[in-house]
């Protein structure tokens, strides 16, 4: 790959999108630049309704990321060059959870740190056996604070501490026995298993799947009760939509829905 090949690679089809980190040689590492890149892809996709599903992946297979660019942290930066960076990687992170597509990582190799993060912010992940997964900030000094946010909620707190206080790299059946991952395939299945639930769910209605995703992550932070009542109006709203009233007729009616 040469200096000037793009940092993120965009490829489209039909309503599924593919966005593949593309630093292989750096271990697909989250540079300022990077991060930068994928964020505006992301943006690019988000009003688009005809695209309803995105697969991120890594280039080169061996590694999916590295996690954070260290290169970036030789030499005097400063505060404020530093609180940039991190707030770049968290800026990303809350982005593909807000994202309104469903976002699918596609794991071939390692993931690590910053990129373990990564997969726990996608929506669903689906690892080869060949997969490794660790947050091993620790083996260098340094906690992985910022991976541990959505790592935890991901995996649970003692899981998560698991791979925080050790270091490990971790096997993709242990990712998928935690939740990291939801589902594990031979190296040279994988393609196919990811083609194979991004069409699944590139059948949905787009107007469910936004609202959908969005729904999702806004009831997860609310206590029961302000849950429940706040699905309520979701429901309320859903049911009413042109996409559920033919979905329903649809059903009832034992055909294929014209969405």
């Amino acid at each position: 790959m040469s200096d000037a090949a793009p940092p993120v690679l965009v490829e489209e089809r039909g309503a599924i999108a593919a966005l593949v980190l593309n630093r292989p040689r750096q271990g697909n590492s989250l540079s300022a630049g990077l991060v930068e890149a994928l964020h505006a892809a992301l943006d690019a996709l988000a009003g688009r309704e005809d695209v309803k599903v995105i697969i991120l992946s890594g280039a080169g297979g061996r590694i999916f990321s590295a996690g954070h660019d260290l290169n970036e942290f030789v030499g005097d930066l400063g505060e404020d060059a530093l609180r940039a960076d991190f707030a770049g990687l968290v800026g990303l992170m809350q982005a593909i959870l807000a994202q309104p597509q469903i976002v699918i990582a596609k794991v071939e190799g390692v993931a690590t740190a910053a990129g373990c993060e990564l997969v726990a912010a996608c929506d669903l992940a689906l690892a080869s056996d060949a997969a490794r997964f660790a947050a091993p900030g620790v083996n260098i000094g340094f906690w992985c604070h910022t991976p541990q946010v959505l790592l935890e909620r991901a995996v649970g707190r003692k899981n998560a501490m698991m791979m925080l206080a050790t270091g490990s790299l971790f096997p993709a059946e242990h990712a998928l026995r935690i939740g990291l991952v939801n589902a594990v395939h031979p190296v040279a299945e994988l393609d196919a298993a990811v083609d194979a639930l991004a069409s699944t769910i590139a059948a949905k209605p787009a107007s469910v799947l936004r609202a959908g995703k969005a729904s999702f992550h806004r009831q997860s932070g609310m206590g029961l009760d302000d849950a429940y009542a706040f699905v309520q109006g979701e429901a309320l709203r859903n049911i009413v939509h042109p996409d559920a009233v033919e979905g329903i007729s649809a059903f009832l009616e034992k055909r294929p829905p014209n969405w």
